[in-house]
């Protein structure tokens, strides 16, 4: 018998305006980020103006926001969308909606030498998954490959809402950013990041055919199979420098 790290799976109800509006299973290490993300992700704020204050208690597992203005729920998750974030991920509302308005900055490149730099401080950075494992892990980094801000969480689709969430919180601008995910590149991943105007999106894993089509639609930059000094780029490759000696990409 030998003790070993587990990973924390707590559930937070999203409270809206007093209207129960969905629990979310997570790590709880950042739940107010996480439901300002969840609420900008979903479409369902508009802007961080519109929100009042969050109060989380962990007593009742729940987390309070309180709006500026009256939101139409109804009208906001009347359609629902069960996507594959780690099975059971729910998308309120058209997948597509407004996606054709997004504008992805074209005057950005991310060199070789600084995306292998990320990689490689992803990978040594210390995380709940070299512990206990059973969670996902997102990152955001500027075009120097230096890390932002890392969140984990058991969904790949909460740590992705907690980053939106700090980055409207702390007013970043997504224009010249990276951002790096653990998990798989399907459309709610490329949807997000384009939602956050950042363009580009790099993972360890794959890529499904609908997140394909959506980030050529969008210009996205995305980059899959990315690990040591080697990685696939899919789409945006125009964004993409050469600048790392014994570098290999594919496209």
């Amino acid at each position: 018998m030998v003790p070993t790290s587990i990973a924390g799976e707590h559930p937070l109800t999203l409270y809206l305006d007093k209207r129960e509006l969905v629990t979310l299973m997570t790590l709880g290490h950042a739940p107010e980020a996480l439901a300002i993300g969840f609420l900008r992700n979903q479409r369902i704020v508009d802007s961080l103006d519109d929100i009042e204050a969050v109060q989380v208690d962990w007593e009742t597992d729940s987390a309070a926001v309180t709006t500026t203005r009256k939101v139409d729920i109804d009208k906001k998750t009347g359609r629902k969308t069960v996507t594959t974030g780690c099975g059971q991920g729910t998308v309120y509302g058209d997948l597509m909606e407004e996606i054709d308005s997004v504008k992805l900055s074209g005057n950005v490149a991310l060199g070789d030498a600084e995306l292998f730099a990320l990689l490689e401080k992803v990978r040594r950075h210390e995380t709940i998954y070299k512990q206990a494992g059973a969670v996902h892990g997102c990152a955001l980094a500027n075009l120097q490959g230096e890390i932002l801000m890392f969140v984990e969480d058991v969904g790949r689709h909460n740590a992705v809402d907690a980053i939106a969430g700090f980055m409207w919180l702390d007013a970043i601008d997504g224009s010249d950013k990276v951002f790096y995910t653990t998990g798989r590149l399907t459309s709610e991943m490329v949807i997000k990041c384009a939602q956050m105007r950042i363009p580009f999106l790099v993972s360890r894993s794959g890529l499904t055919k609908m997140g394909h089509d959506i980030a050529q639609r969008v210009g996205l930059t995305m980059i899959g199979r990315a690990s040591g000094r080697h990685y696939l780029a899919f789409t945006g490759k125009h964004r993409l420098k050469r600048n790392a000696p014994q570098a290999t990409m594919t496209a």
